[in-house]
């Protein structure tokens, strides 16, 4: 996926991890308000994953980076150890995640197959 081509799976994932840095950025903020951890360690670690959200993001364009965003995946969802309502939203993300891998990759192997028959 080098290049300056942009598949479906790039731009869906970029909307999942888009979206996800805004929630982890919150969620950190309620975890800090209702003090379920001390302060620095509720701001600091949710920072850590926003940054790590970030960055995963800046690299979608090198396939690895998506078995990051899987990862990020399972840490979102973990955090609900913390803050139990991110259960819910984390497991949503999970499931929006999947989707977009398995559409937008489905897609863009459509989009190759038939690129390639034109070619032909």
């Amino acid at each position: 996926m080098r290049g300056s081509h942009r598949g479906v799976r790039q731009s869906l994932a970029s909307i999942v991890l888009a979206f996800e840095v805004i929630v982890v950025f919150l969620a950190a903020l309620v975890a800090f308000g209702l003090k379920v951890l001390p302060g620095p360690v509720a701001l600091v670690g949710g920072g850590v994953i926003v940054f790590a959200l970030l960055l995963t993001l800046a690299l979608l364009r090198y396939e690895w980076s998506f078995w990051l965003g899987w990862v990020l995946q399972g840490v979102i969802v973990a955090t609900g150890i913390f803050v139990p309502v991110m259960w819910v939203i984390g497991l949503a993300f999970l499931g929006m995640w999947i989707y977009c891998m398995v559409v937008g990759g489905r897609i863009d192997r459509q989009k190759a197959a038939s690129a390639g028959e034109m070619g032909n």
